[in-house]
């Protein structure tokens, strides 16, 4: 298991207001770690996390911005995002009208020029643009990434990538390990539990686990199935103690009965 020096090692958060971020910055303080964010909206994020972090404004579409977060970083933890289809969260120029819409679906290439928050320019290019400002001394990137990169022409993946999402995060992935950077990727199924932060029917149905379902673990996207956004961001944090897992691509969903107790290090252990 790797130490800490919570005095010294920094990690960054990008995407830390996001579902699994704010659970991912609540676990590394619970921790004892020191925490910095990076966010576009320095409001939300002193008014989300109440001067427990270190707030770094930037943007990862835009590489300028992302230099000053830099400094005494040890770890990244990625967990930025967006929605898979066309949504408010894309960001448009102008909200489209009825016609534009129709276009949009009925050509999703159509959609890449008007949208500034599209797959391409938050899982790939802005992980791209992550991985380039990162220290050379980076002990580890944690990428969340997704199930069926590897599967995009089965169902029900190849409706998912309907407008390139998971092209998107394989670019993403690319970038990072091509990087030469320590890494782990990790890849959930259909992320459910709050917080609710995205426009999809898993925010209207607030589907959770419950706490019944325990932690399953893979390699090679073979697993389906929904993924807790509370396991989803331990792993996150965990995975940085576990020497196992760095230049590992693993994939988690939620099965089976749950123990008492996760043990992420027998867990992580069984990574090839």
């Amino acid at each position: 298991m790797t130490s800490f020096d919570s005095a010294k090692d920094l990690v960054l958060v990008a995407g830390a207001t996001g579902g699994v971020g704010q659970l991912v910055v609540g676990k590394l303080l619970e921790k004892g770690l020191k925490v910095r964010v990076l966010t576009r909206n320095a409001a939300k994020a002193e008014d989300m996390f109440k001067q427990k972090v270190e707030i770094a404004v930037g943007d990862i579409r835009q590489p300028a911005t992302l230099p000053a977060a830099m400094p005494g970083v040890i770890h990244i933890i990625n967990c930025t995002g967006t929605t898979a289809f066309p949504s408010a969260r894309w960001e448009f120029d102008e909200t489209p009208n009825l016609i534009e819409w129709g276009i949009i679906f009925l050509n999703p290439k159509s959609s890449e020029a008007k949208a500034k928050n599209s797959p391409a320019k938050i899982d790939a290019q802005g992980a791209s643009n992550l991985v380039a400002a990162a220290p050379q001394n980076l002990k580890r990137f944690v990428f969340v990434s997704s199930c069926g990169i590897l599967r995009k022409n089965q169902f029900p993946f190849s409706i998912l990538n309907g407008f390139g999402v998971l092209d998107a995060k394989q670019k993403g992935e690319e970038s990072i390990i091509n990087s030469g950077l320590p890494y782990t990727i990790i890849r959930p199924g259909r992320l459910i539990d709050g917080p609710y932060t995205s426009y999809d029917l898993n925010t209207l149905l607030k589907a959770k686990t419950g706490g019944k379902y325990g932690v399953v673990i893979g390699t090679g996207d073979t697993l389906s199935g929904d993924a807790s956004r509370i396991d989803v961001a331990n792993a996150c944090v965990e995975c940085l103690f576990q020497p196992n897992s760095s230049r590992k691509i693993f994939e988690i969903v939620n099965q089976g009965q749950r123990p008492s107790v996760i043990d992420w290090e027998t867990l992580f252990s069984g990574i090839e």
